[in-house]
């Protein structure tokens, strides 16, 4: 499977901004993409840390500030879909911290959940479209810490068409990526 680019990440970093997280009390207003706000301002890269880079822009409700990841592994091999992403936004504007997201990159059956399983620690997240959130903020918190605490993190999604799919992140440089996001949005832990 092929590596994407920062511009390649951005691009579907916004197209996850922009669907709003149904069923959470989330603000509808998102960017077009990652790398530009509503208002034209560029997303500044905070860093990159194995294989997690962390952001920050300012839209009209404030301060944004998100960290992006992309598996080390997917299964099973030459699925037709696009490169899954990991993601977790803090918008203290809005009051959102720690917000838990996978893109998956395809059509996810209707109705199904997502499966998430940090070392051994199993999570349930509910899906729209192509990604997969956590149902609650205290369940986002959670993750978060789990992910900062753990090695590995596999997601399984049943897809509207084909087989199940199971991506496989490493949990290297999350942590430090969390880190820069919280001191950017002045997120407390």
């Amino acid at each position: 499977m092929r590596e994407y680019g920062p511009l390649q990440l951005s691009l579907a970093i916004g197209l996850l901004l922009s669907i709003p997280a149904a069923g959470r009390a989330e603000s509808p207003k998102r960017p077009s993409t990652a790398a530009q706000s509503q208002a034209g301002t560029p997303a500044e890269q905070l860093g990159r840390i194995e294989a997690w880079a962390a952001f920050t822009y300012s839209e009209k409700s404030g301060k944004v500030c998100y960290l992006a990841g992309q598996p080390a592994k997917s299964q099973p091999p030459g699925a037709k879909r696009k490169r899954p992403v990991a993601m977790v936004t803090h918008r203290p504007g809005e009051r959102a911290a720690n917000v838990v997201s996978f893109i998956e990159a395809y059509p996810l059956q209707e109705g199904s959940d997502v499966s998430l399983d940090i070392d051994g620690t199993k999570f349930d997240l509910f899906t729209k479209g192509d990604t997969a959130w956590a149902r609650t903020a205290e369940l986002d918190k959670a993750i978060v810490e789990a992910m900062t605490k753990r090695k590995q993190a596999v997601v399984k999604g049943t897809p509207a068409k084909g087989p199940v799919t199971t991506d496989t992140y490493s949990l290297a440089g999350f942590a430090q990526a969390m880190a820069l996001i919280d001191k950017a949005c002045d997120v407390k832990r």
